[in-house]
């Protein structure tokens, strides 16, 4: 991996760089691109926590659809989800949360209805109450998986600012790349804008676009510094992996952000290093590179951009 001019820096004032805790994503990242959990991956995860790293798992998912990827990766996990909104423990403790006041949700709901189609509103619950929606197309190829394996979690209310008892984790959309792009544009000039916080989980290729709406300075990226902060953890000593325009943030506060051969191209832009895609098990490689001292070549990157040894 090439040295930063930050990390030389650091390493010439005599401080120890060593990785003591590792933030990766979920899709695009710790999964291959048919939603399995190579083995190679969860060896080098067990391996790094084997040595005293701590692991965290930071995704855009909610915490139910979250879990079940943590139970098989196994070990004492940590879950930022939501984008950030909650951390969780496995068993569902919640740790942390930055909620989203219900009056902002209820004006993001109505305000969006005339120019969306389906919406939901994600709580933190353990129950059917999770995950509340209306007018969301199950039947759709990007989503009916989802409703099959997680619809015991899920509730249909109609409209949808009824079901607004409490604050909520989130607001919801899904739809096509460009449709979530003009959705999200939209709530950005709504007069409550500044106080939310508008993120884009992109798949070109599938044509298929998340748009979340959390609190004010929710994100992957400030949780995960909070959490560090509150575990004794500098910057320099937390490695980042990610693929997604939701990653950005954590890349951005990691000392070591490492970048999928999958990611899109605006993570690849600021030159981070880059390892594998997800189905080369890239996320593998970076640890093995940067935590246990195992490095592998990887034909990550072909676009003349810094690559993991």
């Amino acid at each position: 991996m090439t040295t930063s001019s930050s990390t030389t820096r650091q390493k010439a004032s005599g401080r120890d760089d060593t990785v003591r805790l590792i933030a990766i994503d979920i899709d695009g990242t710790l999964l291959d691109s048919h939603g399995r959990l190579p083995d190679a991956n969860r060896q080098a995860i067990h391996a790094a926590m084997a040595r005293g790293v701590e692991v965290v798992l930071a995704t855009g998912r909610t915490f139910h659809h979250a879990q079940p990827i943590a139970a098989k990766l196994g070990g004492a996990l940590t879950l930022i989800v939501s984008n950030g909104a909650l951390v969780k423990t496995m068993d569902g403790e919640t740790l942390a949360s930055r909620l989203l006041p219900r009056q902002l949700a209820k004006d993001v709901i109505i305000a969006t209805r005339p120019v969306r189609n389906g919406a939901a509103v994600i709580f933190d619950r353990e129950d059917a109450g999770q995950y509340v929606y209306e007018r969301i197309d199950w039947s759709h190829p990007q989503r009916r998986w989802y409703y099959e394996r997680n619809r015991v979690y899920m509730t249909r209310t109609s409209p949808l600012e009824t079901a607004l008892v409490e604050d909520p984790v989130q607001v919801g959309f899904t739809g096509g790349v460009e449709d979530m792009r003009v959705l999200a544009d939209h709530v950005r000039d709504l007069p409550a804008a500044k106080q939310l916080s508008i993120t884009l989980t992109e798949y070109a290729d599938r044509n298929f676009s998340l748009l979340e709406v959390t609190a004010h300075g929710c994100s992957k990226g400030t949780t995960l510094a909070e959490w560090a902060a509150r575990r004794g953890i500098r910057p320099a000593e937390v490695m980042a992996v990610g693929d997604n325009l939701n990653d950005q943030d954590m890349l951005e506060f990691a000392g070591h952000p490492v970048v999928m051969g999958n990611a899109v191209p605006e993570l690849k832009r600021p030159g981070w290093p880059l390892t594998a895609g997800h189905d080369e098990h890239g996320l593998a490689q970076a640890i093995e590179a940067r935590v246990l001292g195992a490095p592998r070549h990887t034909a990550a990157a072909d676009n003349g951009k810094t690559q993991l040894p």
